[in-house]
């Protein structure tokens, strides 16, 4: 019975011992759920509210304190930055008359051709870019040279001065050379502002790739680019995912070079056309600047989607290193 006795409150411990544990589980994974709740919150809120502002009608725009929930829905900013419609026609039914003279005069409020010249410059650019740093990360990772560390930096280096310190003798040398207000020349800039990063970046991740790789490859028959072609760039899709997307986002969100090395509202890229939805010679458009926002995520987040299978694992890779 003594035993018996026992074994039955040792039973009764572990059950406790367990229930417990699971609830000392419970509460930390509750804890780290809320946590990481209230972290996307803070990041997914302005997004929410720049959305929903693009649907709201423009008495709501201003009310203090300000609503978040939808009391009424309009399509006029849409009508207007995706559909072609007039400006004028717009504030005429939402307002019942021209409260502003329309930051966008110029160019227009159509938000689609300049859309379509981001995703070109973006997508190019990117492209570029990836290409040329693929094969320049690879010689830095692979290769012994002299003065290594020394390119390693140099390339490092081109991104410690700011934008606004080189786009004014950038602006004169495309004005002298025939690239002012291109697309190809605002894709060069783009280029330039992106290289150096995803350089870096890329070979950190042939770093984490062992060398016997390719030893061995070319013990089986390959060419030193057979062994690059084949086998290592396929080690290292996750991090040309990664350095894809980087370089694609910068892109499209890159405002300076894009203002001053275009001049011609066909040539203008989304961020330069929403920046003339708010003059200083008449209102700011709140609403159809917030659809035009809304409008333009919408190509970020297919590119992401499409890469979204390496993205995760290429930024939790490798580490830039010299």
């Amino acid at each position: 019975m003594t035993s018996i006795v026992i074994t039955e409150a040792q039973r009764e411990a572990n059950r406790r011992y367990l229930v417990q544990q699971h609830r000392r589980h419970f509460i930390n994974k509750l804890i780290l759920t809320v946590i990481t709740g209230l972290i996307v919150l803070v990041f997914v809120f302005p997004i929410f509210y720049w959305a929903r502002l693009s649907i709201t009608p423009y008495k709501y725009v201003f009310t203090i304190p300000p609503r978040f929930d939808f009391p009424e829905t309009t399509r006029v900013w849409w009508s207007v930055v995706i559909g072609g419609r007039s400006y004028s026609d717009a504030m005429m039914e939402e307002v019942g008359n021209l409260t502003g003279v329309g930051g966008a005069g110029t160019g227009g409020y159509d938000i689609r051709p300049r859309i379509f010249n981001s995703v070109r410059v973006a997508g190019i650019s990117t492209l570029i870019v990836i290409i040329v740093a693929t094969f320049t990360a690879y010689a830095l990772s692979r290769f012994e040279m002299r003065f290594k560390q020394n390119i390693v930096f140099f390339i490092l280096s081109t991104r410690f001065m700011p934008g606004v310190a080189v786009v004014l003798p950038l602006y004169l040398m495309y004005r002298e050379i025939g690239l002012y207000d291109t697309l190809g020349g605002l894709i060069l800039a783009h280029v330039v502002i992106n290289l150096p990063i995803a350089t870096l970046l890329l070979k950190s991740f042939f770093d984490d790739i062992p060398r016997d790789l390719d030893d061995a490859a070319m013990v089986d028959g390959c060419t030193r680019f057979g062994a690059f072609w084949r086998i290592i760039v396929r080690y290292v899709a996750p991090g040309l995912a990664a350095a894809a997307v980087l370089c694609f986002i910068f892109s499209w969100n890159e405002f300076l070079f894009s203002l001053y090395l275009t001049r011609t509202p066909e040539l203008q890229t989304v961020p330069v056309t929403i920046r003339t939805y708010d003059a200083s010679a008449g209102t700011t458009e709140w609403g159809m600047m917030s659809a035009a926002g809304t409008a333009a995520i919408v190509p970020v987040f297919i590119f992401v989607l499409f890469v979204q299978r390496y993205l995760i694992r290429g930024l939790t890779l490798g580490a830039v290193r010299g």
